[in-house]
Protein backbone atom coordinates (compact mmCIF):
# COMPACT_ATOMS: atom_id res chain seq x y z
CA UNK A 1 0.00 0.00 0.00
CA UNK A 2 1.51 3.27 -0.56
CA UNK A 3 2.28 5.62 2.29
CA UNK A 4 -0.73 8.33 2.50
CA UNK A 5 1.81 11.13 3.73
CA UNK A 6 4.61 12.89 1.38
CA UNK A 7 8.10 12.41 2.57
CA UNK A 8 8.73 15.56 4.85
CA UNK A 9 7.37 17.07 7.17
CA UNK A 10 7.90 20.31 8.59
CA UNK A 11 8.66 20.40 12.34
CA UNK A 12 9.25 23.65 14.61
CA UNK A 13 11.07 25.54 11.46
CA UNK A 14 12.86 22.56 10.24
CA UNK A 15 12.26 19.70 7.90
CA UNK A 16 12.32 16.09 8.86
CA UNK A 17 12.07 12.96 7.02
CA UNK A 18 8.92 11.00 7.32
CA UNK A 19 10.67 8.41 9.60
CA UNK A 20 12.07 10.81 12.05
CA UNK A 21 9.19 13.01 12.35
CA UNK A 22 8.42 11.59 15.76
CA UNK A 23 7.16 13.06 19.56
CA UNK A 24 7.37 11.78 22.84
CA UNK A 25 4.88 8.91 23.68
CA UNK A 26 4.32 11.10 27.29
CA UNK A 27 3.64 14.00 25.24
CA UNK A 28 0.35 16.15 26.95
CA UNK A 29 -1.62 16.12 23.15
CA UNK A 30 -1.49 12.30 23.58
CA UNK A 31 -3.44 11.73 26.76
CA UNK A 32 -5.81 14.94 26.73
CA UNK A 33 -5.85 15.69 22.73
CA UNK A 34 -4.50 19.18 23.17
CA UNK A 35 -3.87 20.20 19.35
CA UNK A 36 -5.46 22.64 17.08
CA UNK A 37 -5.45 21.78 13.16
CA UNK A 38 -6.69 22.47 9.72
CA UNK A 39 -6.69 21.16 6.92
CA UNK A 40 -5.75 22.29 3.46
CA UNK A 41 -5.90 21.36 -0.12
CA UNK A 42 -3.66 22.26 -2.82
CA UNK A 43 -4.43 21.99 -6.42
CA UNK A 44 -2.58 22.37 -9.65
CA UNK A 45 -4.03 24.26 -11.89
CA UNK A 46 -2.97 25.69 -15.46
CA UNK A 47 -0.21 28.39 -14.00
CA UNK A 48 0.89 26.19 -11.37
CA UNK A 49 0.09 24.51 -7.56
CA UNK A 50 -2.09 27.10 -5.63
CA UNK A 51 -3.23 26.39 -2.48
CA UNK A 52 -6.36 26.94 -1.58
CA UNK A 53 -7.51 30.33 1.49
CA UNK A 54 -4.15 29.24 3.14
CA UNK A 55 -4.43 32.53 4.86
CA UNK A 56 -8.12 31.76 5.92
CA UNK A 57 -7.13 28.68 7.01
CA UNK A 58 -3.71 30.08 8.86
CA UNK A 59 -5.73 32.64 10.41
CA UNK A 60 -8.58 29.93 11.91
CA UNK A 61 -5.28 27.98 12.97
CA UNK A 62 -4.45 30.98 15.48
CA UNK A 63 -7.88 31.54 16.23
CA UNK A 64 -8.20 28.21 17.43
CA UNK A 65 -5.21 28.42 19.17
CA UNK A 66 -6.39 31.57 21.02
CA UNK A 67 -9.30 29.77 22.26
CA UNK A 68 -7.39 26.41 23.41
CA UNK A 69 -5.25 29.13 25.10
CA UNK A 70 -2.00 27.45 23.25
CA UNK A 71 0.52 30.05 22.36
CA UNK A 72 2.52 28.83 19.09
CA UNK A 73 6.20 30.32 18.28
CA UNK A 74 5.37 31.53 14.84
CA UNK A 75 3.21 34.32 13.44
CA UNK A 76 1.14 34.50 10.98
CA UNK A 77 3.36 35.18 8.16
CA UNK A 78 5.73 32.77 9.24
CA UNK A 79 2.66 29.75 9.43
CA UNK A 80 1.93 31.17 5.80
CA UNK A 81 5.54 30.59 4.25
CA UNK A 82 6.21 27.43 6.38
CA UNK A 83 2.84 25.83 4.41
CA UNK A 84 4.00 27.34 0.98
CA UNK A 85 7.36 25.70 1.37
CA UNK A 86 6.30 22.55 2.82
CA UNK A 87 4.34 21.75 -0.53
CA UNK A 88 6.95 22.73 -2.27
CA UNK A 89 9.48 20.75 -0.86
CA UNK A 90 7.38 17.45 -1.04
CA UNK A 91 6.80 18.11 -4.96
CA UNK A 92 5.06 21.08 -5.31
CA UNK A 93 2.09 19.38 -6.53
CA UNK A 94 -1.63 19.14 -5.65
CA UNK A 95 -1.68 17.54 -1.89
CA UNK A 96 -3.64 17.73 1.07
CA UNK A 97 -1.29 19.91 3.73
CA UNK A 98 -2.34 18.88 7.14
CA UNK A 99 -0.38 21.47 10.20
CA UNK A 100 -1.08 21.07 13.53
CA UNK A 101 -0.10 23.10 17.07
CA UNK A 102 -0.29 20.49 19.98
CA UNK A 103 1.44 20.60 23.81
CA UNK A 104 4.06 18.40 23.86
CA UNK A 105 6.81 16.46 26.92
CA UNK A 106 7.26 18.27 29.86
CA UNK A 107 4.89 16.63 32.80
CA UNK A 108 1.84 14.61 32.45
CA UNK A 109 -0.93 16.34 34.57
CA UNK A 110 -4.08 17.85 33.01
CA UNK A 111 -2.62 21.28 33.95
CA UNK A 112 -0.45 22.36 30.64
CA UNK A 113 1.16 25.35 31.99
CA UNK A 114 4.67 25.58 30.85
CA UNK A 115 4.72 22.70 28.49
CA UNK A 116 6.10 23.57 25.41
CA UNK A 117 3.91 24.21 22.14
CA UNK A 118 5.18 22.30 19.28
CA UNK A 119 4.09 23.12 15.65
CA UNK A 120 4.16 20.57 12.70
CA UNK A 121 2.85 20.53 8.54
CA UNK A 122 3.09 17.41 6.54
CA UNK A 123 1.33 17.00 3.10
CA UNK A 124 -0.86 14.07 2.31
CA UNK A 125 -1.80 12.21 -0.84
CA UNK A 126 -5.31 12.53 -0.24
CA UNK A 127 -8.19 11.99 -3.41
CA UNK A 128 -12.32 12.40 -3.32
CA UNK A 129 -12.58 12.50 0.54
CA UNK A 130 -16.37 10.64 0.27
CA UNK A 131 -15.20 8.40 -2.19
CA UNK A 132 -14.29 9.00 -5.42
CA UNK A 133 -18.10 8.90 -7.38
CA UNK A 134 -19.33 11.25 -4.17
CA UNK A 135 -18.97 14.68 -6.04
CA UNK A 136 -21.02 13.33 -9.32
CA UNK A 137 -23.71 10.96 -7.87
CA UNK A 138 -23.89 11.82 -3.94
CA UNK A 139 -23.81 9.85 -0.81
CA UNK A 140 -25.85 8.78 1.41
CA UNK A 141 -26.26 9.88 5.00
CA UNK A 142 -27.93 9.11 8.68
CA UNK A 143 -28.58 11.44 11.08
CA UNK A 144 -26.59 10.57 14.00
CA UNK A 145 -27.47 9.60 17.27
CA UNK A 146 -24.36 11.38 18.67
CA UNK A 147 -25.19 15.04 19.41
CA UNK A 148 -22.58 18.11 19.08
CA UNK A 149 -22.06 19.02 22.44
CA UNK A 150 -23.50 22.07 24.48
CA UNK A 151 -22.22 25.14 23.67
CA UNK A 152 -20.72 25.54 27.06
CA UNK A 153 -18.77 22.67 27.18
CA UNK A 154 -16.59 22.01 24.39
CA UNK A 155 -15.71 25.05 22.08
CA UNK A 156 -16.61 24.22 18.69
CA UNK A 157 -15.34 27.69 16.72
CA UNK A 158 -11.45 26.36 17.49
CA UNK A 159 -10.45 23.12 15.11
CA UNK A 160 -9.68 21.13 18.31
CA UNK A 161 -8.38 17.58 17.98
CA UNK A 162 -10.30 17.07 21.79
CA UNK A 163 -13.59 18.25 19.48
CA UNK A 164 -13.36 14.85 16.85
CA UNK A 165 -13.72 12.40 19.25
CA UNK A 166 -17.03 13.52 18.73
CA UNK A 167 -16.37 13.43 14.61
CA UNK A 168 -15.30 9.95 14.94
CA UNK A 169 -18.27 8.78 16.72
CA UNK A 170 -20.60 10.16 14.62
CA UNK A 171 -18.86 8.69 11.31
CA UNK A 172 -17.97 5.07 12.85
CA UNK A 173 -21.49 4.68 13.57
CA UNK A 174 -22.76 5.77 9.82
CA UNK A 175 -19.84 3.51 8.47
CA UNK A 176 -20.92 0.53 10.58
CA UNK A 177 -24.83 1.42 9.42
CA UNK A 178 -24.24 1.48 6.22
CA UNK A 179 -24.24 5.13 5.42
CA UNK A 180 -20.86 7.28 4.10
CA UNK A 181 -21.68 10.04 6.62
CA UNK A 182 -23.28 10.76 9.12
CA UNK A 183 -25.14 14.54 10.23
CA UNK A 184 -25.15 15.55 13.94
CA UNK A 185 -27.61 17.96 15.39
CA UNK A 186 -26.62 20.10 17.83
CA UNK A 187 -27.43 19.79 21.73
CA UNK A 188 -31.06 21.91 21.97
CA UNK A 189 -32.49 19.27 18.46
CA UNK A 190 -31.37 21.87 15.78
CA UNK A 191 -29.41 20.94 12.48
CA UNK A 192 -25.78 20.97 13.13
CA UNK A 193 -22.87 19.93 10.61
CA UNK A 194 -21.20 16.61 9.74
CA UNK A 195 -18.31 14.58 11.51
CA UNK A 196 -16.33 16.96 9.63
CA UNK A 197 -18.41 19.24 6.70
CA UNK A 198 -20.73 21.69 6.75
CA UNK A 199 -24.53 20.97 5.82
CA UNK A 200 -26.33 23.00 3.18
CA UNK A 201 -29.91 22.35 1.95
CA UNK A 202 -31.81 23.88 -0.78
CA UNK A 203 -35.56 24.54 -1.21
CA UNK A 204 -36.67 26.15 -4.24
CA UNK A 205 -34.12 29.17 -4.84
CA UNK A 206 -33.14 29.39 -1.38
CA UNK A 207 -30.05 27.87 0.24
CA UNK A 208 -29.80 27.34 3.97
CA UNK A 209 -27.06 26.68 6.39
CA UNK A 210 -26.95 26.24 9.88
CA UNK A 211 -25.34 29.02 12.15
CA UNK A 212 -22.58 28.93 13.92
CA UNK A 213 -24.88 29.30 16.77
CA UNK A 214 -25.45 25.24 16.15
CA UNK A 215 -21.88 24.05 16.95
CA UNK A 216 -20.47 24.15 14.20
CA UNK A 217 -17.09 24.80 13.06
CA UNK A 218 -17.20 28.24 10.44
CA UNK A 219 -16.12 26.44 7.63
CA UNK A 220 -13.79 28.44 4.99
CA UNK A 221 -15.95 26.37 1.52
CA UNK A 222 -18.45 27.35 3.38
CA UNK A 223 -18.13 30.81 3.21
CA UNK A 224 -16.92 30.10 -0.17
CA UNK A 225 -20.33 28.73 -1.23
CA UNK A 226 -22.19 31.38 0.46
CA UNK A 227 -20.52 33.98 -1.66
CA UNK A 228 -21.13 31.87 -5.01
CA UNK A 229 -24.63 31.19 -4.20
CA UNK A 230 -25.30 35.11 -3.96
CA UNK A 231 -23.44 35.96 -6.86
CA UNK A 232 -25.99 33.54 -8.57
CA UNK A 233 -28.95 35.43 -7.07
CA UNK A 234 -29.63 32.56 -5.00
CA UNK A 235 -30.78 33.70 -1.53
CA UNK A 236 -28.29 32.74 1.29
CA UNK A 237 -30.36 31.81 4.53
CA UNK A 238 -28.22 31.33 8.03
CA UNK A 239 -30.80 30.13 10.66
CA UNK A 240 -31.32 27.58 13.28
CA UNK A 241 -33.00 24.35 11.24
CA UNK A 242 -35.07 21.57 12.52
CA UNK A 243 -34.58 18.16 11.74
CA UNK A 244 -37.48 17.99 8.87
CA UNK A 245 -36.16 20.38 7.17
CA UNK A 246 -33.81 17.38 5.64
CA UNK A 247 -36.97 15.63 4.64
CA UNK A 248 -38.56 18.35 2.60
CA UNK A 249 -35.75 20.13 1.05
CA UNK A 250 -35.35 19.86 -2.54
CA UNK A 251 -31.56 19.44 -2.42
CA UNK A 252 -28.73 18.39 0.69
CA UNK A 253 -25.04 18.79 0.33
CA UNK A 254 -21.95 18.91 2.30
CA UNK A 255 -18.98 21.38 1.79
CA UNK A 256 -15.27 21.01 3.28
CA UNK A 257 -11.65 21.93 1.90
CA UNK A 258 -11.40 17.68 2.25
CA UNK A 259 -15.19 17.45 0.98
CA UNK A 260 -15.21 20.49 -1.14
CA UNK A 261 -19.06 20.22 -2.47
CA UNK A 262 -20.27 16.54 -2.10
CA UNK A 263 -24.13 16.25 -3.07
CA UNK A 264 -26.07 14.39 -0.64
CA UNK A 265 -28.92 11.99 -2.13
CA UNK A 266 -30.42 10.09 0.85
CA UNK A 267 -30.82 10.81 4.55
CA UNK A 268 -32.12 8.36 7.17
CA UNK A 269 -32.88 6.06 3.21
CA UNK A 270 -34.78 8.99 2.33
CA UNK A 271 -34.56 10.59 -1.15
CA UNK A 272 -33.57 13.94 -1.12
CA UNK A 273 -35.59 15.45 -3.62
CA UNK A 274 -35.00 14.03 -6.87
CA UNK A 275 -32.90 11.17 -5.39
CA UNK A 276 -29.54 12.77 -7.62
CA UNK A 277 -27.34 15.43 -7.58
CA UNK A 278 -29.26 18.68 -7.40
CA UNK A 279 -29.14 21.92 -10.58
CA UNK A 280 -28.15 24.66 -7.97
CA UNK A 281 -25.54 22.19 -5.92
CA UNK A 282 -24.30 21.53 -9.55
CA UNK A 283 -23.91 24.91 -10.42
CA UNK A 284 -22.30 25.83 -7.43
CA UNK A 285 -19.58 22.72 -7.77
CA UNK A 286 -19.25 23.94 -11.40
CA UNK A 287 -18.23 27.29 -10.04
CA UNK A 288 -16.33 26.44 -7.23
CA UNK A 289 -14.10 23.86 -9.33
CA UNK A 290 -13.65 26.39 -12.27
CA UNK A 291 -11.93 28.62 -9.56
CA UNK A 292 -10.11 26.68 -7.48
CA UNK A 293 -8.80 24.82 -10.47
CA UNK A 294 -7.42 27.58 -12.28
CA UNK A 295 -10.13 27.34 -15.33
CA UNK A 296 -11.73 30.96 -14.14
CA UNK A 297 -10.43 33.91 -12.80
CA UNK A 298 -9.74 34.31 -9.41
CA UNK A 299 -11.78 37.36 -8.65
CA UNK A 300 -11.69 36.84 -5.22
CA UNK A 301 -8.40 36.16 -4.31
CA UNK A 302 -8.84 32.22 -3.21
CA UNK A 303 -5.40 30.86 -4.54
CA UNK A 304 -1.86 31.26 -3.23
CA UNK A 305 0.53 30.20 -5.88
CA UNK A 306 3.31 27.70 -5.14
CA UNK A 307 6.84 29.19 -6.66
CA UNK A 308 9.61 27.22 -7.09
CA UNK A 309 12.28 28.18 -4.46
CA UNK A 310 14.80 29.05 -7.18
CA UNK A 311 12.43 31.46 -7.51
CA UNK A 312 11.40 32.10 -3.77
CA UNK A 313 15.31 33.08 -3.61
CA UNK A 314 15.72 35.49 -6.22
CA UNK A 315 12.61 37.44 -5.00
CA UNK A 316 14.33 37.53 -1.64
CA UNK A 317 17.55 38.79 -3.30
CA UNK A 318 15.42 41.30 -5.49
CA UNK A 319 13.90 42.74 -2.54
CA UNK A 320 16.86 43.47 -0.29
Amino acid sequence: MAREAQPVIWMNGKFIAFEDAKIHILSHVVHYGSSVFEGIRAYDTPRGTAIFRLDRHMQRLLDSCKIARMVPTYGFDELMEAGKATVRENGGKACYLRPVVYRGFRTLGVNPTGVPVDVAMATLNWGKYLGKDALDKGIAVRVSSWRRAAPDTFPFMAKTGANYMNSQLIKLEAIADGYEEGIALDSFGFLAEGSGENLFLVRGDTVYTPTQANAILPGVTRDCVMVLAREMGLEVREEQLPREMLTIADEAFFTGTAAEITPITTIDRIQVGAGRVGPITKRLQVAFFDIIEGRARDRHGWLFPIAAAGKVQRAAKKAR
